[in-house]
């Protein structure tokens, strides 16, 4: 079972930055591919970004070329680099790691990011 603990979230002026990190454990991180997701009150969890155990990310357009997912396989920890954050950014940030031969995965507790305009 893998344990995933998300942080990095906060208060943040619309134009500013954050960094989310989130740590796992429990498991061969180098092994798991691990995403970023969102919920925004009232909406569904939506996929924001992947990357591979190989280092392949992939992003979903909303937020191509302002966030950035990274992985320090050493330190077991994916983070997420957002910029030119928009108040619609605003939302529960959640991690979530997988092996694609895997029934299932495995969700962090999330962590808020409020972005004001």
């Amino acid at each position: 079972q893998v344990q995933l603990v998300e942080s990095g979230g906060g208060l943040v002026q619309a134009g500013g930055s954050l960094r989310l990190s989130c740590v796992a454990s429990g498991y061969i991180f180098r092994l798991l591919d691990m995403s970023w997701y969102r919920q925004a009150p009232g909406k569904q969890r939506e996929l924001l970004a992947t990357i591979t155990d190989g280092g392949v990310s992939n992003y979903v357009d909303s937020v191509k070329g302002r966030f950035t997912i990274s992985r320090d396989n050493a330190g077991s920890t994916v983070y997420l680099q957002m910029n030119s954050l928009k108040p619609e950014d605003t939302a529960v940030y959640y991690c979530y790691s997988r092996r694609r031969t895997w029934d299932r995965g495995y969700w962090g507790q999330g962590t808020q990011v409020t972005v004001s305009s």
